[in-house]
C-alpha cells in the first residue's frame, strides 16, 4: 500500500520536501482551476480597458460614464468582484496542499484568505471605481428632472468612489494569505521560486493596499504579480492533483488513494 502523501525530492537538488497529501488531489484541481480562472477575469476586463475610454474618476462624468458603456462597465464589475470566488478555492487548496510542512501556519495562511475574499463579497466593491451602487445612482442620474437632483446623485457617487479607492482591508488580508502560504512553499512542492515570487508579492501588496490612495499608478506592479503568482499557483494544484485518484465515474465507488 502507498502512503497518501510521501517525501518527495526535488530534481537536482536532492532535498526531500512533504509530497502533498494525495487524498485532496480532487480539491487541488479544483482550485489549479480556480487559479487559471482567476487570470482570465483579469485579463478580460483589461481588455475593455484597453479597448473603451478610461472611466473617469469624479462622480457626475462617472454616473455619464455608465450610462453610456452599461454592458462595459458591468463585465469589468462583475469580473473584479467575481475574483473572490476562484480566489477563495486556491487558498483552501493551497492551505491543504501545504499542511505537511507546518499544520499551523498552513490554517493560518488559508483563513486569512478566506476571510479576505468573504469580505470582498460583502462589500462587492473592487478598484478603479467599481461598485454597484454606481450603476444605481446611474440609472437614477439618467431619470432625474433637475440640475438639483443631478448633483445630488453626483455627491452620493463622489462619496461611493472614495469609499470604494480607500484602504481596503479584504486586499490587505489578501497580500497576508499569500505572504504567509508563500513562506512555507520553499519547503513544498511548489518549489522556492515560487515561494520567493509570493513572498514578494504578498510583501508588496501589504503596502500597496494600505497606501493604494496615495501611491498612484504604482498600485499596477501589485496588479501585476497578483495574477502571476495565482497562475503559477494554479499550474502546480493541477499537476499535483493529477497524481491523484480520478474524478468518480457516474454509478461507481470512489477510488482510495491507499489502494
Amino acid at each position: 500500500m502507498m502512503p497518501a502523501s510521501a517525501p518527495d525530492s526535488r530534481p537536482g537538488q536532492g532535498v526531500a520536501v512533504p509530497g502533498a497529501d494525495l487524498s485532496w488531489a480532487r480539491l487541488y484541481r479544483v482550485g489549479g482551476v480556480a487559479g487559471l480562472l482567476f487570470v482570465v477575469m483579469v485579463l478580460i476586463p483589461l481588455g475593455f480597458v484597453l479597448a473603451a475610454p478610461l472611466p473617469p474618476v469624479e462622480g457626475g462624468p462617472l454616473l455619464a460614464y455608465i450610462a453610456a458603456h452599461r454592458v462595459v462597465y458591468l463585465i469589468e464589475l462583475i469580473c473584479f468582484v467575481g475574483l473572490s470566488v476562484p480566489a477563495l478555492l486556491v487558498f483552501v487548496a493551497v492551505a491543504v496542499a501545504l499542511k505537511g510542512v507546518d499544520k499551523s501556519i498552513a490554517v493560518i495562511g488559508g483563513l486569512l484568505g478566506v476571510a479576505s475574499e468573504i469580505i470582498a463579497l460583502a462589500l462587492g466593491s473592487s478598484p478603479q471605481s467599481l461598485h454597484g451602487g454606481l450603476v444605481v445612482l446611474s440609472d437614477a442620474s439618467g431619470a432625474a428632472h433637475t440640475d438639483a437632483e443631478r448633483a445630488g446623485l453626483a455627491a452620493a457617487a463622489d462619496a461611493l468612489i472614495a469609499a470604494t479607492n480607500a484602504v481596503s482591508w479584504a486586499g490587505i488580508l489578501t497580500a497576508a494569505a499569500i505572504l504567509v502560504l508563500s513562506a512555507l512553499m520553499g519547503r513544498s512542492e511548489f518549489g522556492r521560486g515560487l515561494a520567493m515570487l509570493g513572498v514578494l508579492t504578498g510583501a508588496i501588496g501589504i503596502l500597496s493596499e494600505t497606501l493604494r490612495p496615495m501611491i498612484g499608478p504604482a498600485y499596477m506592479l501589485y496588479g501585476l504579480l497578483l495574477p502571476l503568482w495565482f497562475a503559477l499557483v494554479g499550474r502546480t494544484l493541477l499537476r499535483q492533483g493529477r497524481r491523484g485518484p480520478p474524478w468518480p465515474r457516474s454509478g461507481s465507488a470512489p477510488t482510495s488513494p491507499a489502494q
